[in-house]
């Protein structure tokens, strides 16, 4: 298969910004072979050159972002493959879903511009990350979308919140500012309130009744922030210091909240920054990405490898990265796994292999390029996967050049 160069940024969770279409539909799949083991299906976008799949439920539904034709960002919902549906916004330009935010029920869970003027001109994670295409002034909040209707999540009393994670009792996990102005913030960004860990709970009433419970950090820590949780309660995040806002030292521990709202450390490869944890199992499993101790790492530098933890277990397996003709890709990070154990993510490789989306199982790393009918499109990034292992992400499509949103079907 043909690999097209890209650019890279520093972490695909983030977004790997502009790219552009992409894999065969079904009804132009070529001839089958034994390797062969998903048929991909390439999702309709709301007319840009830039769309993803962030979230994959057990029906088979998709939740991600595309972007308009103006440049500007929606939060979207593939209720199947045929349809896409505008989840709109909350004010301002844009809004994504830029983590595993669907449940089961369709419950939607992301970030949005509101149209209120930030009194203190942060950079904050909305931005700041790439999660949102546009630099503003504009506050950003988490939301939950159900029933048609999108809510913004309450803060702790600071402007911005974060929405990343939902489970299928419809707790809504992410992080949020509190009024504290912390001094352990990158001097040289514009962050400056602290932030804390969240679970919200959107059935407690109208958007002035959404309770915002904290999430402590990991012993003396500064901030923390949750990414994930599962149907058992148990949510995962990072802990350090407040920094940029965005991963780095604010991560220099992963952590595991049980029922009791108590975080525990989950071992890492080795480094000092950029510890991520981005999904949790049923079985408390859980994959993301690490730095381990090599140079460039005390600066928080980005040099992550993907990682899985078996619950309990004393130290987390390094998932490694791929090779191609270019070499041994130098990062890699996993984003989801399901309850059969299964791993998705993206390895990232020089200009020339640029990045490929993976799966991990039976602890063999494999290209998932390498697994579908010979195509010249590229998949560039596996963000989820399904019990039925069913995958979405995005693909770089040969012709037009688009990035769009894709499912993997296994066959």
């Amino acid at each position: 298969m043909r690999h097209i160069s890209s650019v890279i940024l520093v972490a695909a969770v983030y977004g790997c910004g502009d790219e552009a279409k992409v894999t065969q539909s079904p009804e132009t799949l070529t001839q089958l072979t034994p390797e062969v083991r998903y048929d991909i299906v390439k999702l309709p976008s709301l007319g840009g050159t830039q769309s993803r799949g962030m979230a994959i439920n057990d029906q088979g539904v998709v939740a991600g972002w595309s972007n308009l034709s103006d440049g500007s960002r929606r939060a979207v919902l593939w209720p199947n493959h045929l349809t896409i549906t505008n989840l709109g916004k909350l004010g301002g330009l844009s809004s994504t879903v830029p983590w595993l935010g669907l449940n089961d029920a369709g419950m939607v869970v992301g970030i949005s511009h509101t149209d209120d003027v930030d009194p203190l001109n942060e950079d904050w994670a909305c931005e700041l990350g790439g999660f949102l295409p546009h630099t503003t002034n504009l506050i950003c909040r988490g939301f939950v979308w159900e029933n048609d209707e999108m809510r913004a999540l309450p803060t702790l009393g600071g402007n911005h919140s974060f929405g990343t994670g939902v489970n299928n009792h419809g707790l809504v996990v992410g992080w949020a500012e509190t009024a504290v102005h912390d001094g352990t913030c990158d001097p040289n960004s514009a962050q400056k309130l602290q932030f804390r860990a969240v679970i919200w709970d959107p059935k407690d009433g109208s958007n002035d009744k959404i309770k915002a419970r904290e999430l402590s950090p990991f012993l003396d820590d500064a901030t923390s922030a949750a990414t994930a949780i599962n149907d058992q309660g148990q949510a995962v995040g990072i802990s350090g210091d407040c920094d940029q806002a965005v991963g780095r030292f604010s991560a220099r521990h992963a952590v595991l909240w049980g029922k009791n709202g108590k975080a525990t450390e989950i071992p890492n490869l080795g480094g000092t920054s950029w510890h991520t944890p981005m999904d949790i199992n049923a079985q408390g499993d859980v994959v993301g990405f690490s730095n381990p101790d090599e140079p460039g790492d005390e600066i928080g530098d980005f040099i992550s490898r993907a990682f899985y933890w078996r619950h309990g277990a004393a130290e987390v397996v390094d998932l490694g990265t791929l090779s191609s003709p270019f070499g041994k890709d130098p990062v890699s990070e996993a984003f989801a796994l399901n309850s059969q154990g299964q791993v998705v993510g993206i390895s990232f490789g020089n200009a020339e292999a640029g990045p490929r989306a993976f799966l991990w199982e039976n602890n063999v790393l494999m290209d998932l390029n390498d697994l579908v009918a010979e195509s010249a499109d590229v998949l560039l990034s596996a963000q989820d996967i399904n019990d039925a292992g069913q995958i979405t992400g995005r693909v770089r499509d040969n012709v037009t050049g688009e990035v769009l949103a894709f499912v993997a079907i296994p066959l």
